[in-house]
């Protein structure tokens, strides 16, 4: 396996294109078809250029909740015409919940949440909340592998660290597209190289900071390798994976089969 395609713009710190990882019948996924990247709040002109002219970028996955969309107001690629927005939250719509902290729900609202999140793996906080992201909106993990799937050009996927949400997503992306599970688990770890720029972006948003200011530590928030393991393994012991999981939502084959022709065509 090979290293990652990270993507060095000036206005986001944990971009990368998914192209090259392995799949288990020996090929790879096609590059420029799949990006996925932290909040895109700060992309400059010269990144705009990159994303649209040199990746081909038409399609923007936005998994943040609509309290952030709300908060963070329109980023720089909303004025560019030919690149297609679209809003899929994996959080349930209530609150002020920004997903920043992931499981650290400590506010009165949010404690009862916080022990359903809990009560759905014990072992681990994280792959709890993961799961919670299949059952709370299964309709906007299908909605984001779609546009995915439709996207005329290359797809980008994004929360606001690009790790979590963005980590489930496209761990599901790349499952349907058969790539292997060690590499779908090291690309979702990849995003701990960048934890201290990553979070130093978050901090500098009002939007943000709060929900940072509880976890000050930042190995707190960084992925790691056996947190996806877990999810994907209690995905198999759940629903007998995520394509199952999928085709009971309404994703069935014909999806299935776009998915990866987009990935790996």
């Amino acid at each position: 396996m090979g290293a990652m395609h990270w993507l060095e713009l000036e206005g986001a710190v944990n971009a990368r294109d998914v192209g090259g990882l392995p799949t288990e019948d020996g090929g790879a996924v096609a590059e420029r078809r799949l990006l996925r990247s932290d909040n895109l709040q700060g992309l400059t002109p010269r990144d705009i250029k990159v994303l649209v002219e040199d990746f081909g970028l038409t399609t923007v996955v936005d998994l943040r909740g609509t309290p952030e969309v709300t908060k963070e107001g329109p980023g720089p690629l909303t004025n560019v015409e030919s690149v297609r927005h679209h809003h899929y939250s994996v959080l349930p719509e209530s609150g002020g919940t920004t997903d920043a902290t992931a499981d650290d729900i400590s506010d009165a609202l949010y404690l009862k949440r916080r022990q359903r999140t809990i009560e759905r793996f014990p072992d681990d906080v994280m792959t709890a909340l993961y799961l919670g992201y299949l059952e709370d909106r299964p309709e906007s993990i299908v909605g984001a592998l779609r546009t995915i799937a439709g996207a005329p050009g290359a797809a980008l996927v994004h929360c606001a660290a690009g790790k979590d949400r963005t980590g489930v997503v496209t761990a599901f992306a790349l499952t349907v597209a058969g790539v292997r599970r060690d590499a779908v688990v090291a690309d979702y770890a990849a995003s701990g190289e960048r934890i201290r720029a990553i979070l130093d972006r978050l901090r500098a948003s009002p939007t943000y900071a709060p929900d940072l200011d509880k976890r000050p530590d930042d190995d707190d928030h960084r992925p790691k390798p056996e947190t996806m393991s877990l999810f994907l393994g209690e995905v198999d012991r759940r629903y007998g994976g995520a394509v199952r999981w999928l085709d009971a939502h309404g994703f069935d084959a014909a999806d299935g089969a776009e998915l990866r022709g987009k990935l790996l065509g």
